[in-house]
Formats: C-alpha cells, structure tokens, sequence
C-alpha cells in the first residue's frame, strides 16, 4: 500500500480542491446544485481516486485509479472553463486564486505519475 501524503500529485489535488471550493462559494446561489455541485465534486473525484488508487495493491490497479483521477481533473477544467464563459469568475478572480496555474501544475505532475506507473507496470 503507498502513501498517498507522499505524492506531488495527491498534494496539487489537495490544494485544487480548496480553490474551487473558493472560487464556487462566488457563483450564483442558482448554481448551487448546477455547476457548483459538479465542480466540487470532480475536484474531489480527482484526490479521492488518488487516494482509492494508492490503496489498491498491484500498480496495474494503481494506474486505473490515477487514470479516472486525470479523467475527473479533466472534467473540472472543462467546467472551469465554462464558468468562466457565463462570467461566474472573473479576471481578478482568476488572477488572485491563480486556479489555472493550478490545474496546469496538477495535470502535468499526474500525467508524469501515470506515465512512470505504466512503465513500470509492464
């Protein structure tokens, strides 16, 4: 079993999962059980299958969690993005919480991660 604490990946995860509980808390009180709901929990999907994933005893596991957790970072962009484009975030917003630098940080450490998991898997 590994230690989730340990990885770069789970830690940006972490912190992601603040900011857009931040960012959200700023929406529309409409999108509450819209966009704001399915934000926060694609950015918990994303920790939480890092999580799952480092309790799984074979890597070939492992690789499978961290796959669905890049799938869900993925998502969380996308709605991110959208947020964006119906203006429930602005420039300032963006340039104070410094969210897309954290998705860009996030994604390339667990892309990284999967990558060297998948070598070593085989």
């Amino acid at each position: 079993m590994r230690d989730h604490t340990k990885l770069r990946a789970f830690n940006l995860a972490g912190e992601l999962v603040i900011v857009i509980y931040q960012i959200t808390r700023l929406f529309p009180k409409e999108e509450m059980y819209g966009l704001v709901s399915q934000m926060r929990r694609a950015a918990v999907s994303v920790a939480s299958n890092i999580v799952e994933g480092c309790a799984r005893s074979s890597d070939a596991e492992f690789v499978r969690f961290l796959d669905i957790a890049f799938g869900s970072l993925r998502e969380l962009l996308y709605q991110y993005s959208l947020a964006i484009r119906l203006g429930y975030v602005s420039a300032k917003d963006m340039e104070d919480i410094e969210c897309s630098s954290k998705f860009v940080e996030t994604e390339k450490v667990l892309a990284a991660l999967i990558r060297s998991m998948r070598r070593k898997a085989v």
